[in-house]
């Protein structure tokens, strides 16, 4: 039998497609298996993995509802990141952490939360209730939607028990 250019070209590429292939392929299985542990996280448990809410995650134990929030929900949470805090005026983040203060803390975070999960692609203009019984408005107009004047700057972060969207600006209830 005769080997041409074409048969060793051939059989080069098929030992190269042979051996990168697996290598591609465990990559590929790797991404997969990081991305099936992250839903398989409670919404209270990606806050905690993740830098940017570490002040929000300080308040939601500090307020007692972490463990509610890691229950079933499913839950909403519109989060805001630890800059969002940080444009509060000095000292209310130290005040409202104070255990007297937890009924004030828990009314501003379940302000944060609704019942149900509702991605992005649902979220609708209009006033929505809140776990604490108030209600905010949605905005949406040029492909932006801010939440109560607060931007939300990402969206659908898919928990076991819920969805976040990320928010630059804490919100609070009127009463």
């Amino acid at each position: 039998m005769k080997t041409t250019p074409k048969k060793i070209l051939f059989s080069a590429l098929t030992v190269s497609f042979l051996l990168l292939a697996p290598s591609g392929c465990e990559e590929k299985a790797n991404k997969q298996t990081g991305e099936e542990k992250a839903n398989k996280k409670t919404v209270v448990e990606i806050a905690a993995s993740n830098d940017s809410f570490t002040t929000l995650v300080a308040a939601v134990k500090a307020a007692g509802l972490a463990e509610t929030l890691s229950g079933t929900g499913p839950f909403t949470i519109f989060a805001p990141t630890n800059e969002a805090f940080a444009k509060l005026p000095e000292g209310t983040v130290e005040n409202l952490l104070k255990p007297e203060n937890k009924a004030k803390l828990q009314a501003v975070l379940t302000y944060h939360v609704v019942s149900g999960k509702v991605m992005a692609a649902d979220v609708k203009p209009g006033k929505v209730t809140t776990v604490n019984g108030a209600s905010f408005t949605v905005k949406a107009a040029k492909g932006k939607v801010m939440v109560d004047g607060a931007s939300v700057v990402k969206t659908d972060i898919v928990g076991t028990n819920g969805v976040i969207h990320v928010i630059d600006s804490v919100i609070l209830p009127s009463k």
